[in-house]
C-alpha cells in the first residue's frame, strides 16, 4: 500500500513509519520545516514539506495513497496562547481527513488518546475497574486544553465517518519504547528515574503499552477496523500504579525507586506557584497544573475490543520498559 503518514517525526509517528516499511508499504512522511527527524533515520520514505493546515497541498501529495495516517498532533500542558494548538488539532483534523478523502484514499486512521475515553471510578468494594470505549463521556470531563482540543478533533472525525468517509479512530493509552526523541513527557518519567532526578512520586496510575504494539494497532486499524469506531491501544495487563511502574525501573536498572509518596495536594499548590511564575517569564512550568490534575486519576483502560477485533499485540509492559530504557541509554540521555 502507498501511505500518507502526519507526525511521521514524532513518537508514534516514527515509529509507525519504521513498522510500514518493515511490511513492505511505501511511505509519503509530510513534515514541518526544521522537524527533529532523529526517529525517522534508517527508514526509507519521500518527505512531503507542509503543514496540516494546507489543505491543497495534502490533497495533491496524498493522490495515489491508499491509506491515510493522521497521527500529527500539537500536545502541550501548558501553553501562553492555546489557539494555535486547537488550530492545529481541530482544524488540521478536518483538513487532513477531507484532503484524504478527496485524493480517494480508501481508509484513514485518525490518532486520538484515550484522554477522550471516559475515566476509571472505583467500585464499591474500592476497585478501580478499567474503562472502555463505551463508558459514558462528555466535553465537560475534557480537564485540560491539550484533552479538549483532541475531544473536538475526536469528535470532527466522527462526524465525517458518518458522512461516509472511510475513518478509523485510534485511542493509544501511555505509549513506551525506543524512538522517543524528545522525550514525551511519559519518557522523561523513565529519563528522570535514570539520572536520579525523581525524588518523589504520586499516587497515580497509568495503562503502559509498548510503542511498537501501537504502531502495528494504526496498520491493523487500516486493514481490519470498523468505520466510525473507536480502538484503545494499550495493554491487558499494563494498568500499573506509579510505584509499581518505579519499582520495575528499579529491578531492571538496579537504581533505587523513590520512597517518598508526594501528597496530591502538595504537588497541586507546587503546580499553582509555578504556573504563575510561567505567566511572568513565557517559560513552561516544569510542573503543570493540567499534568497534575491529571494524576489525580489513574488512568486504566481496558484495550479488549482492539485486541478481539484488530489482534492488537499484548507486548509485555516490562519488556516496553526494557527496551525504553535500552534505547535512552543508547542514545546518551542518561549514563548507566
Amino acid at each position: 500500500m502507498k501511505c500518507f503518514v502526519t507526525g511521521a517525526s514524532g513518537f508514534v509517528g516514527a515509529n509507525l513509519v519504521h513498522e510500514l516499511v518493515a511490511r513492505g508499504h511505501e511511505v509519503r512522511a509530510l513534515l514541518r520545516p526544521g522537524a527533529d527527524e532523529r526517529g525517522l533515520a534508517g527508514a526509507p520514505f519521500q518527505r512531503v514539506p507542509g503543514d496540516v493546515l494546507d489543505g491543497p497541498l495534502l490533497e495533491r501529495e496524498m493522490r495515489g495513497c491508499d491509506w491515510c495516517f493522521h497521527v500529527a498532533a500539537s500536545y502541550h500542558l501548558w501553553l501562553a496562547d492555546y489557539a494555535p494548538m486547537y488550530q492545529a488539532n481541530v482544524e488540521g483534523t478536518r483538513h487532513v481527513l477531507t484532503a484524504a478523502a478527496r485524493a480517494g484514499c480508501s481508509k484513514m486512521v485518525y490518532t486520538s488518546t484515550v484522554g477522550c475515553i471516559g475515566l476509571p471510578h472505583a467500585d464499591a468494594a474500592g476497585q478501580i475497574i478499567p474503562t472502555d470505549e463505551a463508558t459514558p463521556v462528555a466535553e465537560s470531563q475534557m480537564s485540560n486544553h491539550y484533552k479538549l482540543s483532541k475531544w473536538r478533533a475526536e469528535r470532527v472525525a466522527l462526524e465525517l465517518a458518518g458522512q461516509g468517509l472511510p475513518i478509523v479512530i485510534v485511542n493509544p493509552s501511555t505509549p513506551i519504547g525506543p524512538r522517543d526523541v524528545k522525550p514525551t513527557p511519559t519518557g522523561k518519567v523513565i529519563v528522570d528515574f535514570l539520572n536520579r532526578q525523581m525524588p518523589g512520586f504520586l499516587d497515580t496510575g497509568l495503562n503502559w503499552v509498548h510503542v511498537q504494539d501501537v504502531a502495528i494497532g494504526h496498520i491493523l486499524a487500516a486493514e481490519r477496523g470498523r468505520v466510525g469506531e473507536r480502538y484503545i491501544l494499550g495493554n491487558a495487563d499494563g494498568n500499573w500504579t506509579m510505584q509499581a511502574t518505579l519499582g520495575a525501573l528499579a529491578e531492571i536498572t538496579g537504581i533505587p525507586a523513590p520512597a517518598m509518596q508526594v501528597p496530591y495536594w502538595v504537588a497541586l499548590l507546587a503546580a499553582q506557584v509555578s504556573e504563575r511564575i510561567s505567566g511572568i517569564t513565557g517559560k513552561p512550568p516544569k510542573a503543570p497544573l493540567a499534568g497534575v490534575r491529571m494524576a489525580k486519576y489513574k488512568m486504566w483502560f481496558n484495550p479488549a475490543k482492539a485486541i478481539r477485533e484488530l489482534g492488537l499485540p499484548q507486548t509485555p509492559p516490562r519488556m516496553a520498559l526494557v527496551d525504553a530504557v535500552n534505547w535512552f541509554y543508547e542514545q546518551g540521555y542518561a549514563r548507566r
